[in-house]
């Protein structure tokens, strides 16, 4: 397929240019992580032990300790620097680097020390934050449990109030509540925020995050607390996992860390958020952070694969061109190109959504630990943060294979680096919660704006309620709303193959998908809870079970939505010329790419016609086509350290 002739990119690429688009906002501050990581000096460990390499990766915390970025994400009145969204981007630069590193540091800074600061009120940041920032007290996140992880409303650990002592009392009643994958309990943790079912005169409030010292001066079990050690892992070997139990432990009442919900000394309990459905959700929303942070640092594993895998692919030789031309460099061959170039365009998309996920954080006003949250802007932040995750971390674990294969033998040596990339990112699909729960709670969060006031209904009535008060699909824009608006408005005035690359056509295709998906899967909702109306709750499972198919699509849908109005937003405020016709037609393969690997929806819903449909895939040939000369400055532009792209293929080539 030809593609029009303003296509051409025969201007040089601005490197630069392209980096500070990818940079965004945060451009200086990801400038100055850049600069110390590159003063960093990579120690292999590969072959270390799990010990070693766990005491590296702690020294390796202390040093990153000592930095601005450890603090950036606390209140400035304990010594931070007051700017959670600078934290995230922060954490999300040292994906580039040993991600057990960056692990650690989001369990202490991230999980414990922001579950502190934004669950806690004045006393417990007064006593802990600046000890937490300067690891003079390291600690861990006790939330998933060996017999429930992604349904954390109903963790079993117990947190009974003692009035005639004023202490809580902290158990597990069988094994199946132990705390298990709990990352610094096995070897460094000092304290962890265990998140318990709190008991408060015999009746059950819900959960509550409380703080229970684990290891003594010592740095053995406290009394009462088990500490096993989950061993070694797939990745992430520098993270000490580990299970934690509690028997009959005891802490302070001060210990709940009581910004929604609080126990006096005479075992009253208060809390400013009617219903223990609403105050949980309310609660677990606040820690939103840990979920955008691993988008970010998936996407820069990711990017880290891209860099070896192009830049490999631009040197290496194979197979000899007819007439004696001497042997082709692999990025020429169509077959790879269309491997690698449709993954890197994504993760381009990918890196413009993660900044409006960053960017929402500024507004939630989460640092003091007091008040309450805005619930509509806290919900509709977590529907979006959990939907990219989801996208992000399976397009990191596609991508870095896709990347391993392009290098053939040389990818699976471990010099070359993408082999441990790949298992110590796998965990990333589940990891701050699993991929398919969080798109079910993205569609929920479409199909109505009404949760408050649907509060703890079941899911019977839940339904009923979306069959009566859903009254179509309604597209909210997320990003560059008056842009998408106008380029709607000129439409496209053709039809004719030339459409494809039209954006407002582009942006039509993607919406009209998820108009149809979300209207569909009303209906299908709405019928089903028609017909349980004379069989009662008891039917509420299979009302959901059944439209689960739908569900997932549906959230999936949305946020190719989402990080397309995304990309448009950063085309259109690119300041180089140059640099935004390169970013277009990135763009354009982000959306035909997609639009092809959904071929089938398009054509069974009469979308595309079979002749449009095979335009798309000739449109994604031509436009990697067209891509491939830029490859090696698009994953340039990346700015990863150099130290962190020292894969042995990658030694001696020229970008």
């Amino acid at each position: 397929m030809d593609l029009p002739a303003s296509f051409r990119l025969d201007e040089p690429v601005d490197v630069d240019a392209l980096t500070t688009a990818l940079d965004g906002q945060w451009g200086e501050l990801r400038r100055g992580v850049r600069a110390q990581m590159a003063a960093t000096v990579v120690r292999d460990n590969s072959d270390l032990t799990t010990e070693q390499f766990r005491r590296q990766v702690f020294d390796d915390l202390h040093l990153l300790a000592k930095t601005g970025p450890a603090r950036l994400g606390f209140d400035p009145e304990y010594g931070g620097m007051g700017d959670p969204a600078a934290s995230v981007v922060a954490h999300e630069m040292l994906g580039f680097g040993d991600l057990s590193l960056m692990v650690k540091a989001g369990v202490q800074w991230g999980l414990f020390g922001g579950a502190v600061q934004l669950l806690g009120t004045r006393r417990h940041h007064e006593r802990y934050l600046r000890d937490i920032m300067d690891l003079q007290l390291t600690g861990c996140f006790a939330m998933t449990e060996t017999g429930h992880g992604s349904d954390v409303q109903h963790l079993r650990t117990t947190a009974a109030y003692d009035p005639a002592t004023a202490e809580f009392v902290i158990g597990t009643p069988d094994p199946t509540a132990r705390k298990d994958y709990i990352g610094n309990a096995a070897r460094d943790g000092r304290m962890a925020v265990v998140f318990a079912q709190l008991i408060v005169d015999g009746r059950t409030r819900g959960v509550h995050a409380l703080l229970v010292p684990i290891r003594d001066g010592d740095g053995s079990p406290m009394p009462g607390v088990s500490i096993e050690d989950c061993g070694r892992k797939g990745g992430l070997n520098g993270v000490d996992n580990g299970r934690l139990g509690f028997r009959d432990v005891r802490v302070p009442r001060e210990a709940l860390l009581n910004r929604f919900g609080d126990v006096g000394e005479d075992g009253s309990y208060s809390s400013p958020i009617e219903g223990d459905g609403r105050r949980f959700f309310t609660m677990i929303g606040t820690l939103i952070r840990g979920r955008i942070s691993v988008a970010g640092t998936a996407g820069s594993a990711t990017k880290r694969a891209l860099a070896i895998a192009v830049g490999y692919a631009n040197t290496r030789r194979q197979f000899e061109r007819p007439g004696g031309q001497g042997e082709v460099v692999l990025l020429n061959y169509q077959a790879h190109q269309r491997k690698l170039l449709p993954a890197l365009a994504t993760s381009y998309a990918l890196s413009f959504a993660q900044h409006e996920l960053v960017g929402g954080l500024g507004g939630l006003g989460e640092l003091s630990g007091e008040g309450r949250p805005d619930e509509r802007q806290q919900r509709e932040l977590e529907s979006r943060a959990a939907g990219i995750k989801a996208v992000a971390t399976w397009h990191a674990t596609a991508t870095i294979q896709a990347c391993r294969e392009a290098c053939g033998g040389a990818g699976y040596l471990a010099e070359n680096l993408l082999t441990t990339l790949k298992a110590d990112t796998d965990v990333f699909t589940t990891f701050e919660g699993d991929n398919t729960v969080l798109l079910q709670l993205v569609a929920k969060g479409l199909l109505t704006n009404y949760q408050s006031q649907v509060g703890d209904l079941g899911t019977l009535a839940t339904a009923r309620f979306i069959a009566e008060q859903f009254a179509g699909a309604f597209i909210e824009r997320t990003a560059a709303r008056s842009v998408i608006e106008r380029l709607l408005a000129a439409g496209p005035g053709r039809d004719d193959e030339t459409v494809l690359f039209d954006r407002a056509w582009q942006i039509r295709a993607f919406e009209d998908r998820e108009k149809h998906m979300l209207d569909g899967l009303a209906r299908r909702l709405r019928r089903a809870a028609g017909n349980a109306d004379d069989r009662g709750e008891s039917d509420a499972f299979a009302i959901f079970n059944d439209a689960q198919d739908h569900l997932l699509r549906t959230a999936r849908v949305h946020i190719d939505r989402v990080v397309l109005e995304a990309f448009v937003a950063a085309v259109e405020r690119c300041p180089s010329p140059a640099t935004r016709v390169l970013l277009s037609r990135v763009c354009d393969l982000y959306v035909l790419a997609s639009i092809e690997g959904d071929l089938a929806w398009f054509l069974a819903h009469g979308r595309l016609t079979a002749v449009r449909a095979k335009s798309v895939t000739g449109a994604v040939n031509a436009l990697c086509e067209l891509l491939r000369p830029h490859a090696q400055a698009l994953v340039d532009a990346f700015a990863i350290p150099r130290p962190y792209l020292g894969a042995a293929i990658l030694a001696g080539a020229s970008s």
